[in-house]
């Protein structure tokens, strides 16, 4: 699925107006690319942050103010305040070529429920997102992890996905996305008893040393 988003021109110019820029509600920008060259645009700021909150890694239909229409592009990177990382300073954007594969990010969506967790496990999910490489119009909203079959104690490898025609995965094959670990509520329990035993072994120790002792 692509995004539009219209991109307006915008000269090099001094700190303090990409302060007023920003204050104005734009954010500066630079998109780059084969057909586009290198271009210094700035976007409306409610429009992209309504874009990232829905997919920061989608592919976009930028307006160009050049006249030479939508470009698809993506993202390549963010800056962000130091201090408030909601607030954004300035944006990359990377023109690309639908007949060409791309590497992004998609994020993995987690269906059924573990057969250990309804033993009492517990669900601990170690990647919420993916590297792939695919052509442009392969990018899928999500890839489906189906969580239904683990057990206590097992765990689920990216080299274990099930990924769709085309798509090649990037991520480390042998990284961990997801154990179900078993649950700890035996041995909190297993505690206070092993507490009382040893009192109760203090207790007829201290009897049989005042028993051997003169009164």
């Amino acid at each position: 699925m692509a995004f539009s988003l219209k991109a307006e021109s915008r000269k090099e110019t001094t700190k303090s107006d990409i302060k007023q820029l920003r204050i104005q509600g734009r954010i500066p920008a630079v998109v780059y690319g084969q057909k586009v060259g290198s271009a210094v645009i700035k976007v409306d700021q409610k429009e992209l942050l309504a874009l990232l909150r829905q997919n920061p890694h989608a592919i976009i239909d930028l307006d160009m103010p050049d006249g030479s229409g939508k470009q698809p592009v993506m993202i390549n990177e963010i800056q962000r305040d130091k201090l408030k990382r909601e607030r954004l300073l300035h944006i990359d954007f990377h023109q690309i070529n639908m007949d060409e594969p791309v590497k992004t990010i998609v994020s993995l969506e987690f269906i059924g429920e573990a057969e250990g967790a309804k033993e009492g496990g517990i669900v601990q999910i170690q990647m919420h997102e993916l590297e792939i490489r695919c052509l442009p119009s392969q990018i899928p909203s999500s890839i489906k992890v189906d969580i239904s079959n683990v057990g206590l104690g097992d765990n689920i490898l990216v080299n274990q996905l099930s990924v769709p025609a085309g798509i090649e995965v990037k991520s480390d094959p042998n990284d961990l996305i997801l154990t179900v670990l078993s649950p700890q509520k035996e041995t909190a329990e297993e505690e206070p008893a092993n507490n009382e035993e040893k009192v109760g072994q203090a207790e007829t120790s201290n009897e049989a040393a005042t028993e051997g002792q003169p009164v």
